[in-house]
């Protein structure tokens, strides 16, 4: 059997697209990726970056109020056992994924688990290779695998991953070790000033350390870290080195005044990084057309098709710029619509 289409990708993205294109009665499978510890460190698990936020502040029709018990009728007890208890603040982000993923589901979408590691768009139909070993063939793909956070590239840092150094505060802030401890988060822009404003809530203090001497964030996140008291910003700072032992993990890190070129450190016990992503590509081997980051390049204006026809692309693995979830939303909608008349032009229906 050749799938009409098929999805890699479950963030905003790829369940809007989903939902689209099991609306137009094209059946997709969606490789929502699989549940390993790779996936797990580099932040690529299913449900996408979205998953691994708090509140969502910004995404239209949730207003603040108690969504519980909608949550208990749409959403099935075998997810909902994942999810933190609601907060009565919007909707966070798991609870929206879980919403969006259920939603494909309800018209049809087929969902596997598993990761795709190859695609072949030399053929026709392609050819796609899973994880597990499963081949599957298709007539069209939507790539929206997004992006995953980037790390410095200390060899310290690596060392102490899961031993204090971390880019998710969500998945990692609420962990013992960081309790009540003084914690660093490395960058200048949202995510940083989420990240650094999410701790607060466990640790004694954050310190914000960056580059330059201004944010790269939008007015409203940085004010609101300036204002935390909880938050003391290091600027023209630079992490030289994380520091730390076998027994305890991070105990702190090295800091670089940038100007004068004096070295500190500073006892903290976790560093977050908060320093922009990478697109989810690697699978594609340099199939499609990628820009110098590795973000795949849209060829035809407000269109969403690849370099390779009947390759559509949504969401954060082809936007560097906006990187919202309505956005990746909208993308995905897109996308399942140029696919669903690229199918028709083909006569595949």
């Amino acid at each position: 059997m050749t799938e009409r289409v098929v999805i890699i990708g479950s963030g905003p993205a790829g369940w809007a697209a989903a939902i689209y294109a099991a609306r137009a009665n094209l059946e997709p499978l969606v490789f929502e990726g699989a549940q390993t510890e790779e996936n797990r460190l580099s932040g690529t698990l299913p449900l996408g970056q979205l998953n691994l936020t708090t509140e969502v502040e910004n995404y239209p029709g949730f207003a603040a109020g108690n969504l519980t018990q909608f949550l208990e009728t749409a959403i099935p007890e075998g997810q909902r056992k994942y999810m933190a208890p609601h907060s009565g603040h919007g909707v966070s982000g798991p609870e929206l994924m879980e919403l969006m993923r259920q939603q494909a589901k309800n018209f049809g979408t087929r969902v596997e688990t598993d990761d795709i590691v190859e695609v072949d768009t030399t053929s026709r139909p392609f050819k796609l290779k899973t994880l597990e070993g499963k081949e599957v063939q298709a007539h069209s793909i939507i790539i929206a695998t997004g992006a995953r956070a980037n790390y410095l590239g200390l060899e310290s840092e690596d060392k102490y991953k899961n031993y204090g150094v971390s880019a998710c505060a969500v998945c990692d802030g609420a962990l013992p070790r960081f309790r009540n401890k003084s914690l660093v988060v490395v960058g200048g822009g949202d995510s940083a000033m989420e990240e650094a404003s999410y701790l607060t809530k466990f640790a004694s203090t954050v310190y914000l350390v960056h580059r330059r001497g201004e944010f790269r964030a939008s007015k409203i996140m940085a004010q609101r870290a300036l204002e935390n008291p909880k938050i003391s910003v290091k600027w023209f700072t630079g992490v030289e080195e994380v520091l730390g032992d076998e027994k305890q993990g991070v105990t702190g890190v090295r800091l670089k005044d940038l100007k004068s070129g004096a070295t500190e450190d500073l006892a903290a016990s976790g560093m977050f990084c908060a320093i922009g992503h990478t697109p989810n590509t690697n699978f594609l081997k340099g199939q499609l057309q990628t820009d110098d980051k590795g973000y795949i390049v849209y060829t035809k204006p407000f269109r969403t098709d690849t370099s390779v026809e009947g390759i559509f692309a949504a969401g954060d693995v082809a936007d560097s710029y906006y990187r919202q979830a309505i956005t990746s939303a909208g993308t995905g909608c897109m996308a399942a619509l140029d696919a669903e008349r690229w199918l028709g032009a083909q006569g595949v229906h």
